[in-house]
């Protein structure tokens, strides 16, 4: 009888760890997924339901995300402190989005 609990814990927590490895983004709001330029063309914005690239000069890093309400959270490879990006307009062609760094709003149209 032990050995089947301890059989049944392990094989009960692979199931839960594989199914949370292997999950979509839910709470991604459809309209957020695509292709984002910048009205002066300098970052490009690639969102996908698992990633978040932004190429602005540098070499792109495409990055995890999750969403809470109007705020993008994303991290490299699930490394902590977040990036929180604010969403302040979403459409079907246009975002307006609050960046980390000066805590300017970036106009975006697909």
């Amino acid at each position: 009888m032990k050995t089947f609990a301890l059989v049944f814990v392990h094989v009960t927590g692979a199931v839960v760890l594989g199914m949370s490895a292997c999950h979509t983004n839910p709470k991604t709001d459809k309209r957020l997924i695509g292709t984002w330029k910048s009205e002066d063309s300098t970052i490009t914005l690639k969102i996908t339901d698992k990633q978040f690239t932004m190429e602005d000069g540098a070499s792109p890093i495409p990055e995890d995300y999750f969403m809470k309400a109007d705020t993008i959270f994303t991290s490299f490879e699930g490394n902590q402190p977040y990036t929180k990006f604010v969403i302040k307009k979403l459409d079907e062609r246009n975002l307006s989005l609050v960046m980390p760094e000066d805590s300017v709003a970036v106009e975006f149209t697909k």
